[in-house]
């Protein structure tokens, strides 16, 4: 399983605020466990604290420590924040200017 992104998506979700070690490793236990692939919660909580303590060590990570004990949050201030796409449908600005192709396909009536 590849919880580092399932941590990612869990923070982007949280916001400013944060959320604690526990709240995070509930989410990603949520997403990850299945009925034929199941996990232990202290494995998940164990990998998701030492995740966020590692990663956020450095000033310009992009998860960082908020002022109260055991929270984190995504830290935007940096050029790491750039790192972080937001996949949209595109839709063009002249939705007028798009050519539509005539449907040429049988009638089965």
């Amino acid at each position: 399983m590849n919880y580092d992104s399932e941590i990612l998506f869990v923070l982007n979700e949280a916001g400013p605020k944060g959320l604690s070690i526990r709240k995070i490793a509930m989410h990603v236990f949520n997403r990850c466990n299945g009925l034929f692939d199941a996990i232990s919660l202290e494995d998940v909580h164990r990998y998701v604290a030492s995740y966020l303590m590692k990663n956020s060590k450095a000033p310009d990570s992009i998860i960082e420590r908020t002022n109260m004990r055991g929270v984190y949050r995504l830290n935007l201030n940096n050029a790491s924040g750039q790192l972080k796409f937001d996949f949209k449908d595109y839709v063009p600005e002249d939705a007028d200017c798009v050519k539509t192709e005539e449907d040429r396909s049988l009638s089965l009536f």
